[in-house]
């Protein structure tokens, strides 16, 4: 495949962003034959800008539910748009999305709007803060909440200060997150958990509910509030709430990527329990009430309502995996398949430093298929059995080719570091 446009447009991108790749660091990270730069998209497949066409088990990161630009979204947007989208005030359709949302999600009482997921777990924070009178947040250890200091490694630009009072636990260990909120005594503000531990680089792990209810239990015992980041697993697992099937209900849960089907918008959801707090923060932004994203969720979320989507895409994940654990055992391979079938991730046994991963994964690119080698991917309701099958087909000639040249396979550099980080840390 040619990547001639994508190549002039990374070497304009150095010359007038840092990097290159404001915003888009992951594709540092991904081998060097995936493009950068897409022009345009539709139903499950995108096009880079040198015009090649992949079926996009990404689905941008996750905002594609529906398959890129579903009509019926995009008509809902265009019939705003023509009426107005960032005004001086809200359209009627903020209360008409929040009144949506509420009904919607279980424990929801109230709906506020922004544009990120970083917006959405930034909120939750500062609202469990502003409810509680108490500082101290607990996250699980490796757990992504977003890119503000507060939830991010240290690293450049950032400062121990601005994580003094995050303290992490054990996703689904109990012991763990009971010692943490022992070890915050009385200044125990909030408890943050995800669907489902859905960290970049190891097996995706479902939550045990003995976990979720303890976590429950002690925000309850303590007075702390107890926050789902739902903004990559949400409606994606369930048509509300990700544990309500464990029977646990949060305080607080962030919102975001797919519940628009691609436009910009988050939503910080919540019960009464923590109403007077999110009503007392400051958070604002130029576009966050913006008037066509909401016309779009508000489709979206009828479309989540009233068909079969998550059925649809289950269906189809259960034929990918069955089909992936066949083709690599024939040509010698053994997966690590994990996570909900509709957002997969797809690692090698024996593989510590991704050597493997990548080279398949550059394989199915050559294919026509764009996978991801250490990010869970994600399903979208416009893919079809014909596009698993056809998957399943270059995911067979991938695995032949990776086996010939398997001798020959070379680490990524950053993985290098990151494997030798985690056997030091193990």
């Amino acid at each position: 495949m040619k990547r001639t446009q994508d190549a002039a447009l990374r070497a304009r991108a150095l010359k007038v962003i840092p990097n290159g790749m404001y915003g888009h660091e992951s594709v540092r990270m991904l081998p060097d034959s995936f493009p950068q730069f897409f022009s345009r998209a539709e139903g499950a497949y995108i096009w880079d800008a040198d015009g090649n066409r992949y079926l996009d088990f990404m689905c941008a990161y996750g905002p594609s539910l529906l398959g890129y630009r579903d009509a019926r979204v995009e008509a809902a947007a265009r019939a705003q748009a023509e009426l107005g989208d960032t005004l001086t005030g809200p359209s009627p359709l903020m209360v008409e999305l929040a009144e949506t949302l509420v009904s919607m999600v279980e424990h929801a009482d109230w709906a506020m709007f922004c544009k990120n997921g970083t917006d959405a777990t930034t909120m939750a924070m500062s609202s469990a803060r502003a409810q509680t009178g108490k500082r101290i947040v607990l996250v699980a250890q490796g757990a992504y909440h977003g890119a503000a200091p507060w939830c991010t490694p240290i690293r450049a630009g950032t400062v121990p200060e601005d994580r003094a009072h995050v303290r992490t636990y054990g996703y689904n260990d109990v012991a763990s997150l009971e010692a943490g909120v022992a070890a915050a005594g009385d200044d125990l503000a909030a408890i943050f958990a995800s669907p489902f531990r859905h960290d970049a680089f190891i097996d995706q792990e479902a939550p045990d509910p003995a976990y979720a209810r303890r976590a429950r239990e002690l925000c309850d015992e303590t007075g702390a509030m107890l926050i789902v980041d739902e903004v990559r697993a949400g409606f994606r697992l369930a048509r509300g709430s990700s544990w309500s099937d464990l029977g646990v209900q949060p305080d607080l849960s962030a919102w975001g990527k797919c519940f628009a089907n691609g436009h910009p918008i988050s939503a910080l959801l919540g019960s009464d329990r923590c109403r007077e707090g999110a009503g007392a923060i400051y958070a604002t932004g130029s576009f966050w009430l913006s008037a066509v994203p909401m016309a779009a969720a508000i489709e979206t979320l009828r479309i989540i309502r009233e068909t079969d989507y998550i059925e649809h895409s289950v269906v189809l994940g259960e034929r990918l995996r069955t089909g992936l654990d066949a083709a690599a055992a024939k040509h010698g391979f053994t997966l690590r398949q994990t996570g909900p079938v509709q957002m997969p991730q797809i690692m090698f046994e024996g593989d510590p430093d991704f050597r493997v991963g990548y080279g398949w994964a550059e394989e199915m690119l050559a294919r026509g298929i764009y996978m991801h080698p250490w990010h869970n991917m994600f399903l979208c309701a416009a893919m079809t059995e014909a596009d698993i099958d056809a998957t399943l087909a270059a995911a067979d000639a991938a695995f032949a080719a990776v086996a010939e040249r398997r001798g020959m396979l070379e680490p990524h550099p950053i993985l290098v570091m990151l494997a030798a980080a985690q056997a030091e840390h193990a």
